[in-house]
């Protein structure tokens, strides 16, 4: 599964991603906000296509102009405001267990720099007996540091305060969710990844705009085979 495939598969999970929109000749953006604009295949490694990312309105338009002719027949041209990410992170899951990994900032830090600021490992078996809700309450539950492998207890490495308990319930109650729709693909060995952050939007001064969100930018699988 490519981005442009991943984006579409989001949206149509209805959980909170990239408020995207196919750019056309028509398109208007606010002058006011940072964006991004990128290109987009149907197949494929779409990895290195080209993509302008936090720019002000009127580039941004010039670019996806410039996009949308060379890639007339081959892709589409989509758009998005730009965001600064407060935490970002990865979830991973598979049949036997979900893990957050998260880090400061932008998920860069963690992808390409190897940073961590925790990881927690939730045990299906822990998932399903009990209550999401009394599991995630702040101060309770069974927390563990990761001495006992034993399948009762969230396993944390690292900084346990980093990600609040109402993140950790909204992220795995999403997660619940990509999980019912990917269930053939786990049960067969399959892994799904999902990458999130807490973001805002931008200004055009870098400056946050609005309210903190939650927001998957990219949905990929693993296959276990």
């Amino acid at each position: 599964m490519n981005k442009f495939m991943g984006f579409y598969e989001l949206k149509s999970l209805n959980i909170p991603t990239v408020p995207w929109k196919l750019f056309s000749a028509d398109t208007v953006l606010e002058p006011q906000l940072l964006w991004t604009v990128r290109v987009a295949t149907e197949a494929g490694n779409d990895l290195h296509l080209p993509r302008a990312v936090g720019v002000e309105a009127e580039e941004a338009c010039l670019k996806a102009r410039m996009f949308a002719e060379e890639f007339r027949n081959k892709g589409i041209v989509i758009y998005y405001p730009y965001f600064i990410a407060e935490k970002s992170g990865v979830l991973d899951m598979n049949s036997e267990r979900t893990v957050i990994e998260a880090v400061d900032k932008d998920l860069w830090n963690l992808v390409t720099y190897g940073r961590k600021d925790v990881t927690v490992i939730i045990p299906a078996g822990y998932m399903q007996s009990m209550d999401t809700d009394m599991m995630m309450h702040a101060g309770t539950g069974p927390y563990d540091s990761c001495g006992a492998q034993n399948g009762q207890a969230l396993c944390f490495t690292g900084n346990e305060a980093f990600m609040a308990p109402e993140e950790l319930r909204e992220l795995l109650g999403y997660g619940s969710v990509i999980r019912g729709r990917f269930r053939d693909d786990i049960n067969g060995g399959g892994s799904i990844l999902a990458e999130w952050s807490y973001a805002y939007s931008t200004d055009i001064s870098h400056q946050p705009v609005g309210d903190r969100y939650l927001v998957f930018y990219e949905l990929r699988g693993i296959s276990g085979r």
